[in-house]
């Protein structure tokens, strides 16, 4: 996944999306049980909200068209999302001792649309406060999530997270934003 070039990261030419009321009101749950799952460091857990092939995905600039001809700050596919997680986990990382602690707001959710694929373009704002070792950090942004259906709910195909700082210098991010 990471070196094929055909995985669509664009959301131009979306066919328009109504949503009920209660299907909306489940988008939204889903996007909030995302942000607890990754407060609550259980990481196994939002790993299993992914398709097989999601990506997660975080421009180094804004308004990054591709992930393919420009450096990104993240580009993970499942693979490399399990070596994270099983490194943020792990009892000898030292740089996670005591361990990263984060709350997440997250609203302003939108439907914008369907994707060529079928997954639903769903965009919201987030804020992320940060704290290691007495040392506070803020974060916001945008989430861009496409999500396939499947059964009752959604599963992420992917993530792009639009930090407001994209292009700042940044100490490591040890946790996903």
């Amino acid at each position: 996944m990471l070196l094929e070039i055909d995985f669509d990261v664009g959301t131009a030419d979306l066919a328009p999306a109504q949503v009920p009321a209660d299907t909306y009101h489940a988008l939204c749950q889903f996007l909030y049980r995302e942000a607890r799952l990754l407060d609550m460091r259980q990481y196994d857990a939002w790993q299993s909200l992914w398709t097989d092939d999601g990506m997660y995905w975080m421009p180094h600039h804004a308004d990054q068209a591709s992930p393919y001809d420009h450096v990104s700050l993240f580009w993970e596919d499942k693979m490399l999302r399990d070596v994270r997680i099983r490194r943020l986990q792990h009892p000898r990382n030292w740089s996670q001792q005591p361990p990263t602690r984060c709350a997440r707001i997250v609203g302003n959710i939108t439907v914008d649309g369907v994707d060529q694929g079928g997954n639903l373009v769903v965009r919201s704002a987030f804020q992320l406060t940060e704290w290691r070792k007495r040392q506070p950090r803020q974060l916001a942004g945008h989430y861009t999530h496409k999500l396939a259906a499947e059964g009752d709910g959604w599963r992420i195909r992917m993530k792009r997270v639009d930090l407001v700082t994209c292009d700042d210098v940044h100490d490591a991010f040890e946790v996903y934003v």
